[in-house]
């Protein structure tokens, strides 16, 4: 019988799984596969698993339920094995680097870090900052100048655009790192500025939540800082 697998744990850990169904239609049955001192809390793997909102809710649901009472390595969604030997055979195989991982990670939590801009109000303070985008927006209003002012005032704009949203996610990046474990930065991308997962001690954990509203007021007008967590650390396992 194959196993949809959810987390690793220590074997000290609680496993309160009463009140918790796992993935598929009817919400699989969770127990435990130990092997040593590491446990997998797995459920039985359903045929119409999917990627549906379904699903993915009661994946992350039984992490975060687990990850309240103890430090786990949350897996993945979608980690099926092929049957309960084979999740021993893992946890054998893994053993050190597991136990190593889940020391590493106990008193943590993860936040992740979204930063977007309003594109109307950074143009609008682009063209009121740049006497040259001023000039070449005003040679090509109403259909005027020639198609190398538009050429021109296009790549004025994305080259402003990208230089200050480099220098947002500097700040961001540079005023939150002093309170963190560690971090993983994604690329910048056309939707955010600044996408990272932080992994935060949790004695830092409200420093860590007031700094970041606090920054976010002092970036003002058209940026917007999302900050979600604690979570379980699934950026760092």
């Amino acid at each position: 019988m194959s196993v949809y697998v959810y987390a690793i744990t220590k074997t000290e850990h609680p496993l309160d799984l009463d009140d918790v169904r796992g993935v598929g239609e009817d919400g699989g049955d969770l127990h435990a596969i130990s092997s040593g001192s590491l446990s997998a809390v797995v459920s039985e793997a359903p045929a119409d698993l999917s990627v549906a909102r379904r699903d993915l809710e009661a994946h992350h649901e039984v992490q975060e339920n687990l990850w309240s009472d103890g430090a786990i390595l949350p897996l993945s969604f979608g980690f099926v094995a092929p049957d309960e030997d084979s999740v021993r055979a893992l946890l054998d195989e893994r053993a050190e680097a597991f136990s190593q991982r889940l020391d590493e990670l106990s008193g943590t939590a993860e936040f992740n870090v979204k930063g977007v801009t309003d594109e109307d109000v950074l143009l609008r303070a682009i063209l009121t900052d740049s006497e040259q985008a001023r000039t070449l927006n005003e040679s090509i209003r109403d259909g005027g100048g020639t198609y190398e002012d538009r050429l021109a005032l296009g790549e004025l704009v994305a080259q402003e655009v990208q230089n200050r949203n480099a220098a947002l996610a500097e700040e961001v990046l540079a005023t939150l790192r002093p309170l963190v474990v560690s971090e993983q930065v994604a690329p910048p991308s056309q939707q955010y500025f600044v996408n990272a997962s932080f992994l935060v001690e949790d004695a830092r954990s409200e420093e860590f939540t007031r700094a970041g509203g606090e920054l976010a007021e002092r970036l003002g007008e058209g940026v917007e800082l999302r900050l979600r967590g604690p979570l379980p650390p699934y950026s760092f396992v």
